[in-house]
């Protein structure tokens, strides 16, 4: 246990932000893992959003941000491609019939 005030300063502070941090940590990894099963793309800006702020803070680094930005998308991209050219080919279907 520390002695100096100034030590156990940085003890109570770094109790506070170890806990902040956690949280953060969890909640970043809660919503990749539920854009890796719902492929969504509106949960796929919460992940954008959540990873900048986590690079921002330097919770991570801002390369594993961009790497896992980079990996999700593709993820959600083939998705979101085959649900918009289906409902193209609905249309088209529709104005034919």
């Amino acid at each position: 246990m520390p002695i100096i005030k100034s030590a156990i300063k940085k003890v109570r502070k770094d109790k506070i932000r170890t806990a902040r941090n956690k949280k953060r940590e969890d909640n970043l990894k809660d919503l990749i893992k539920k854009v890796r099963r719902s492929k969504s793309a509106k949960d796929l800006q919460a992940v954008y959003s959540a990873l900048d702020k986590a690079a921002k803070v330097k919770l991570i680094h801002r390369n594993r941000a961009a790497r896992l930005k980079s990996r999700l998308s593709k993820g959600v991209k083939g998705t979101v491609t085959v649900r918009a050219q289906s409902k193209v080919i609905k249309k088209v279907a529709k104005k034919k019939a």
